[in-house]
């Protein structure tokens, strides 16, 4: 910052304060240059000394003035800094009760933690047909500019949804659907927009769970593309998902729960129709009581299943298959609790032949018994010369048998989207689209495991994509146009990228050490020191040998390395798949039939050397590591945003969540940190309006404050 001139009327500044990050406070007395003290009166009347200079504090962010606060769009404010965007918007949420402010072409959601009134179908044609800066701040009027440009421009359209897990962001992609479903109605009674609109009841219960941030936190990745024909009605839609956190069907930490729609067949065990699944109370599971607590405040799981079957019917899933699915699911929590026992000899183990979960596993997917038990205590290797039955201990059966009911889980999962999109596919041509984009939000909780380390990782590629679209695309088109403009130091991060899919980065080797016969989660833990002691994104933390902290753009988080050969491998025994392929259910046999065992020659390349089992087929040969490297989402994102010259370029609106935690200041420092990492490219105290040119067809019309 430059020097601070200071009259009768003093500055007034931002210092900063342990227990509210940022404290205001006004300059006392007139501040020379190359003094090492700046005298402060804070906002009680206290004097405080600040030092100021090289081997101190920088010189502190000065203030708005007060008529500027409380601004609905953050570019509107003279100073644009940490202090400012947070003052600005609490006091818009503490004192208006406003939770949507914009940051030129981004709006900005705070989350409030409860249902508000501003949803309905009034709101909505209130903002239908308006431009976006003709009234306060809000998603719809996000989804109105999107359909108007749409209709406008004939330029398909994306909104991105982004934010820390938490933040809202799938009631926000919930709300933007809901307006075009109204604004742009079906043109016939196929009631295609209210088919969009089901979706969701059925995708929460089958993709989200309560967490320790959120009682309903998306599991998964998911865009919805909204088709509309030349009259700009929709006429379909589309639903693709990215990187179910399958894990969780096996596992949860404490206080969490597994996917909702386990606990909603709990809860509705006794009703007739569901009585031959066998289930009981979530309790009695063991893949639904690992978070100690089945129940959510506030929450009728047996109230909730009603609506997701009645969102099935709608999407025309008849009662007869919505049964087939949930047998497929309660034997997912039978195969749970089937026990497996050590021999002794710890080499090898057994399943009790009269093991009533496993009986009920094998009928609900209408499989012999028999086979089932000796396929879960036993693996079949192949090698050049001759194939062979090894036992597995007991350890190796059980981790077998979680990866099998995350594999069934996943393509029940998959075959659920299948069919909604089936539901919601149009014969009709499409004219245009909206997409709309709702990924899981950055994570760091107090463990941190391979789960949150690809949501992570993916969130790093959204905010690259971000970084583009604001910053770089701007930038060159004033180059290009030969506009005198001063450089804007964004955080590119590219290098954090780099550490973690590059040559030998994380991802590379944790896939080479799951190559490795006898690889081990710490040996690749200590590879990754080796290699990356030198990154200024990688950390070895001090007082452990088994994590490391990856320094993402959004906050510093620190990885357990326990479980990630495993959880990348995901191993599926090929056996026990096949058993299911042969299952008497018809939809059983169709959710495996896909899986072919690869070919035939894989069997002679394998080596008598290598012990590791032969993957069921090429998908599981891809490690999740590598899926997630090769993610469609950065294949969406590239297609969607002007970075490409396609025929049709589309429009990207960047919406950002953050949660409302105003009652513990840090947390919203962090998340505000999170959803707004970047310096925006105008700041009035610096350059003047009268100095800058900005050509019209760049279309940041945002800049001009009115």
């Amino acid at each position: 910052m430059g020097d601070l001139v200071t009259h009768e009327c003093y500055t007034r500044v931002w210092i900063p304060d342990e227990e509210n990050i940022w404290q205001a406070a006004e300059i006392s007395r007139d501040f020379k240059q190359g003094e090492s003290v700046l005298h402060l009166c804070l906002e009680d009347g206290t004097p405080l000394e600040y030092p100021v200079g090289p081997s101190s504090n920088a010189m502190p962010f000065l203030r708005n003035p007060d008529i500027l606060v409380g601004e609905n769009d953050l570019t509107a404010l003279s100073y644009l800094h940490e202090p400012a965007v947070l003052h600005n918007l609490r006091v818009r949420f503490l004192e208006s009760n406003h939770i949507y402010t914009y940051c030129g072409i981004v709006l900005v959601a705070i989350n409030p933690y409860e249902e508000l009134q501003i949803y309905g179908e009034e709101v909505i044609n209130a903002y239908s047909g308006r431009n976006m800066g003709d009234m306060d701040p809000h998603i719809f009027a996000v989804a109105e500019e999107a359909y108007k440009q749409m209709a406008r421009d004939e330029r398909n359209q994306s909104i991105i949804v982004s934010g820390e897990s938490g933040a809202g962001k799938t009631v926000s992609a919930k709300y933007a659907m809901r307006f075009f479903a109204t604004v742009g109605g079906s043109a016939n009674d196929t009631n295609v927009e209210e088919k969009v609109l089901a979706s969701n009841p059925i995708m929460e219960a089958i993709g989200n769970a309560k967490t320790t941030r959120n009682d309903n936190s998306s599991r998964f990745g998911k865009y919805i593309e909204i088709g509309f024909n030349r009259s700009y009605h929709i006429i379909g839609a589309n639903m693709r998902t990215y990187l179910l956190e399958k894990s969780r069907v096996v596992f949860q930490a404490e206080d969490e729960r597994n996917y909702h729609i386990f606990y909603q067949l709990c809860a509705s065990a006794s009703l007739p129709e569901l009585r031959d699944l066998s289930l009981t109370s979530a309790e009695d599971f063991v893949y639904t009581s690992m978070g100690e607590n089945i129940f959510i405040d506030g929450v009728s799981d047996a109230n909730d299943l009603d609506r997701t079957r009645q969102a099935f019917r709608l999407l025309g899933v008849k009662d007869a298959s919505q049964n087939a699915i949930f047998k497929v699911l309660a034997a997912v929590l039978h195969l749970g609790n089937v026990e497996i026992y050590a021999d002794r000899d710890g080499e090898s183990c057994h399943v009790s032949s009269d093991d009533v979960h496993l009986a009920h596993f094998c009928r609900l997917l209408g499989r012999e018994h028999p086979q089932m038990e000796h396929w879960l205590c036993h693996r079949k290797l192949v090698t050049a010369s001759e194939t062979y039955v090894k036992n597995m201990s007991a350890k190796q059966a059980g981790n077998a048998r979680d990866a099998l009911a995350k594999h069934i889980y996943a393509r029940m999962f998959d075959w659920i989207v299948s069919h909604i999109n089936l539901a919601l596919h149009t014969t009709s041509k499409q004219h245009s689209f909206i997409g709309v984009l709702d990924i899981y939000g950055f994570e760091t909780f107090e463990i941190n495991s391979f789960e949150q380390f690809c949501i992570n990782y993916a969130n790093e590629k959204l905010q690259q994509q971000f970084n583009s679209h604001v910053f770089k695309l701007e930038q060159e088109e004033y180059m290009k146009e030969q506009i005198p403009w001063t450089l804007i130091d964004f955080h590119d991060n590219q290098p954090c990228i780099d550490l973690i899919e590059a040559r030998l980065g994380v991802l590379d080797l944790l896939d080479e050490e799951c190559k490795v016969p006898k690889g081990t989660d710490q040996n690749w833990a200590q590879k990754l020191y080796r290699q990356h002691a030198s990154s200024p994104h990688f950390q070895k933390p001090r007082m452990s040998n088994s994590a490391f902290i990856i320094v993402h753009f959004a906050d510093k988080v620190a990885y357990e390395c326990a479980g990630f050969l495993e959880k990348n491998r995901d191993t599926v025994y090929d056996e026990q798949i096949n058993i299911l392929k042969a299952s008497k259910l018809q939809l059983v046999a169709d959710l495996f039939s896909g899986e072919d065992s690869g070919p035939k020659s894989a069997r002679v390349n394998v080596r008598p050397a290598k012990s590791a089992p032969k993957p069921p087929n090429k998908e599981h040969r891809k490690s999740v590591g590598l899926q997630v490297s090769a993610w469609a989402i950065v294949k969406i994102l590239n297609l969607y945003t002007p970075l490409n010259e396609f025929e049709e370029r589309v429009t990207v609106s960047f919406i950002r969540n953050i949660q409302k935690q105003l009652q513990e200041s840090p947390q919203l420092l962090v998340d505000t940190k999170q959803t707004l990492p970047l310096l925006f490219p105008y700041a009035p105290s610096s350059l003047g309006l009268e100095t800058l040119h900005i050509p019209a067809s760049l279309g940041l019309h945002f800049l001009v404050r009115v």
